[in-house]
């Protein structure tokens, strides 16, 4: 079994050079086209298998919920948001070479789920919008400068918010009986049972001790095996470092997935009998005057701060953080964001974007390249073509406290990218940024007083340095 690779991966050295030159002479086009088939054949490689595999189980706890929800609350088309999530993951992985997530936008889904007269044609409506939005602000070049112009308090901020708000959820999703046709909690968890907090618990601790707290206690592991010091091993000693090593190598987000499908069936085994195979009809949604309305009130306009500052500006910094070298540009996500909603809305795909806390997850599980989601979206498109809506039959017994354990990890993991804030004033900043979030659940206002907060102190820096340099300016 190949090992996760825990470190931080530096720049792929292999992706980033060029294909060998040829000896013989080729026209432009066909150069251009070798040079494009080699970066994406470098950005869909495996560093890692089982640990590609793991990560692409890392953004579950957030997808599988949203999607059940609008699927059992709204009649959304599961097989269509299946092939066309399929595609998109395939692609961002193809052209980015990291494990870069498709998410549900939450704010529409949330309105969606929460609200009356609030359907496909509006949520698909509220998506394309969205979706449009964000593609002129990424051909205008105008993300780019967004990007540039806010201070990193605020993004961390908004990431800090994001993780801390999938945890809550996460710890609720363990703690409470959930019903996710009406986004409610129904009562306390049973202890015991198929889908009890002793099962959580123990998935919990499961991936605590495969994956630890993060990357500093595997890199100790690793300097302790580079060292010299197995050369002066005894038996024992060796044999309880390659079992300590084989442990940690372990896809625990993978066996855990795999637990909850099986235990899935064994809940209700007649759910067999429910699944039909072939996929479901793609058909062009109608979209009314008054769906196009309500889709831009209720759905677009909460949505479109969520995008920019957690799909786009969030994930490029965190990118960054992650993988070193490989930065991608905010013009880039913002467009791959809006083609996605403004082709797959039209056929009754759920409005998707990017997101921090996909990243995270992807990443904290092991998801280092573009395979990672690559995975993940030949899984979806196989069972979208395969399965089609009857998938949601399944779905709807898998149980709710493991993917409550899955996305509390990622959100504890999207949460500690914060952690780099040095100063008082920086920290002061973030913190408010988070607090108004959390509490006014809207990250465009947690975004507008971290700008205030940052602002005020600017202002309050600059009369200090003022009043300074006019008492040198007077001093005899």
């Amino acid at each position: 079994m190949e090992s996760q690779d825990p470190q931080i991966p530096q720049p792929h050295n292999h992706a980033l050079q060029t294909p060998p030159t040829e000896t013989t002479h080729h026209s432009p086009l066909i150069g251009c086209a070798a040079n494009f088939a080699y970066k994406m054949k470098a950005n869909l490689s495996f560093r890692s298998k089982w640990a590609e595999l793991n990560g692409a189980m890392g953004d579950l706890g957030t997808y599988i919920p949203i999607v059940l929800a609008l699927t059992l609350a709204d009649d959304l088309n599961l097989g269509t948001t299946l092939i066309f999530t399929g595609v998109y993951n395939i692609i961002t992985g193809a052209i980015y070479g990291v494990p870069m997530p498709v998410q549900p936008m939450k704010a529409i889904a949330a309105v969606a789920i929460s609200g009356t007269g609030f359907g496909v044609p509006e949520i698909m409506a509220a998506g394309i919008i969205t979706g449009g939005v964000l593609f002129v602000l990424g051909v205008t070049g105008l993300m780019q400068l967004v990007y540039k112009l806010i201070p990193l308090s605020i993004v961390r901020g908004i990431q800090l918010a994001q993780g801390l708000s999938f945890a809550l959820t996460a710890v609720k999703y363990v703690r409470k009986v959930q019903n996710f046709s009406n986004s409610k909690s129904m009562g306390d968890r049973p202890w015991l049972g198929l889908d009890g907090l002793v099962l959580a618990i123990v998935c919990a601790c499961f991936i605590v001790i495969v994956n630890g707290a993060g990357e500093e206690m595997e890199h100790t592991d690793e300097r302790e095996t580079t060292n010299g010091r197995d050369e002066d091993e005894s038996p024992n000693t060796r044999k309880r470092r390659n079992l300590r090593n084989f442990i940690f190598s372990l896809p625990s987000a993978f066996f855990i997935f795999l637990l909850g499908v099986v235990l899935a069936f064994v809940r209700n085994p007649k759910v067999v009998n429910d699944i039909k195979f072939g996929p479901s009809s793609i058909e062009v949604v109608k979209i009314s005057k008054h769906a196009w309305k309500e889709g831009f009130i209720k759905g677009a306009i909460p949505q479109l701060p969520l995008s920019i500052l957690n799909s786009v500006v969030a994930v490029c910094k965190l990118s960054s953080d992650l993988f070193p070298g490989r930065d991608f540009s905010a013009t880039s996500l913002s467009v791959t964001v809006g083609l996605m909603n403004v082709i797959g809305c039209w056929f009754g795909a759920m409005p998707s974007c990017h997101g921090a806390g996909g990243l995270a997850g992807q990443y904290k599980f092991g998801g280092r390249s573009g395979g990672c989601v690559a995975i993940l979206g030949t899984a979806k498109l196989i069972l979208g073509l395969v399965l089609g809506t009857s998938l949601v039959k399944i779905l709807d017994q898998f149980p709710v406290g493991v993917l409550g354990v899955l996305l509390l990890f990622a959100g504890i993991e999207l949460a500690m990218a914060s952690r780099d804030m040095n100063t008082k004033e920086e920290s002061f900043v973030m913190l408010t940024c988070t607090a108004v979030s959390l509490v006014g659940s809207s990250a465009a206002l947690g975004f507008v007083c971290g700008i205030v907060a940052h602002l005020l102190l600017r202002l309050r820096n600059f009369s200090k340095d003022q009043r300074r340099s006019t008492i040198w300016m007077r001093a005899p």
